[in-house]
């Protein structure tokens, strides 16, 4: 096999895993052409083999299953109630993993369970169907899946209302995230839904409308978005991005903070901080925050040196993660709890 064979080989599968569709057969001709001068593209050797997952709860928490449907469907979702909850209302974290992924698997990685044990928070994991998407992606690249009251976004939030109304959530303290594919649904939900959502976290992820169909999508994860004229709902956003990702370019990470400042009617006034730092033994990174005048955060974007498409400070209990990185999960909860929405 050729190198342009091999790369169409590895391309193809790559499309398959995050999109649930396959690319045309090619004649062998076509690979006829001088091999490349650089070196083929090469995916990271576990995306296709998740490690088993573990999420068991604490002891007198809970861990339990449900689903919910609407028009647009029907989505089972895991739900963590920590062992603090006595009847009272606790904040609640909505968290949307990535393509390959499901809620056990992405709370064994993220170990949000644990950190809802210490926030004293619930948090629930909605679950993306094979029938919808072959490889279990949200679909964010999907112009219906962009729209307030239809596709997943509907189902998301719809999801959210029904913990709220069986729960004590404690009020403007409801917050989305999310992993790559995970995390480009995030910003969609948040946006389509600023009602529910008083801030968003994206970890590896890309801007609302970076995308509206297949060829888009690959493009803007390839080269980065050009969504500049888009808005958001221009809420309080977090951003972890590993500057070696080459799954989704890091320079998403860099639009979804432009995206969310101009997105906010303070956002050219915020005062900006840079703080470099390096986790020992681990990572570099550099970290950015953009304050209001009133001391409330806006917005903060994470760049993890040398890292690469994975949950930074994750557990190899799941899939895509980095323990070498900083603690994306505690982060996310730290920047969370500074913000109450109206």
């Amino acid at each position: 096999m050729n190198e342009g064979h091999q790369w169409f080989t590895q391309m193809r599968k790559t499309v398959k895993l995050l999109f649930g569709n396959d690319l045309p057969d090619l004649p062998e001709a076509a690979f006829a052409p001088p091999s490349f001068t650089q070196s083929p593209f090469e995916l990271p050797a576990s995306i296709f083999d998740a490690p088993p997952s573990s999420a068991r709860p604490a002891p007198g928490a809970h861990f339990m299953s449900g689903v919910y449907a609407n028009d647009a469907g029907s989505r089972s979702y895991k739900l963590y109630v920590p062992s603090c909850w006595n009847g009272q209302a606790l904040p609640l974290v909505v968290m949307l993993h990535g393509c390959a992924q499901d809620p056990d698997d992405f709370a064994a990685g993220t170990q949000m369970n644990a950190v809802a044990e210490e926030r004293r928070c619930f948090v629930v994991y909605p679950a993306q169907s094979a029938d919808a998407n072959n490889s279990r992606c949200w679909n964010w690249f999907n112009a219906l899946d962009q729209r307030h009251g239809q596709g997943e976004p509907s189902i998301i939030a719809g999801i959210t209302r029904d913990i709220m109304e069986t729960y004590p959530v404690a009020p403007g303290q409801v917050y989305i995230a999310g992993m790559s594919a995970g995390g480009a649904m995030a910003v969609i939900v948040g946006t389509l839904y600023p009602e529910l959502f008083c801030a968003v976290g994206v970890h590896s992820g890309l801007p609302f409308a970076a995308a509206r169909d297949l060829p888009s999508a690959l493009s803007a994860m390839k080269r980065g978005a050009s969504a500049r004229e888009v808005k958001s709902a221009g809420l309080p956003i977090i951003v972890f991005h590993g500057d070696q990702d080459t799954t989704v370019h890091p320079a998403n990470g860099e639009e979804l903070m432009a995206q969310g400042l101009r997105s906010h009617p303070l956002g050219t006034k915020t005062l900006p901080s840079r703080l470099a730092g390096r986790v020992p033994d681990g990572h570099a990174y550099t970290r950015t925050k953009h304050w209001l005048k009133d001391g409330s955060p806006l917005a903060e974007h994470w760049v993890i040196h040398g890292a690469g498409h994975a949950w930074s400070g994750g557990s190899t209990a799941g899939s895509y993660t980095d323990h070498k990185g900083p603690d994306a999960s505690r982060e996310m909860m730290r920047f969370f709890s500074t913000v109450r929405g109206g």
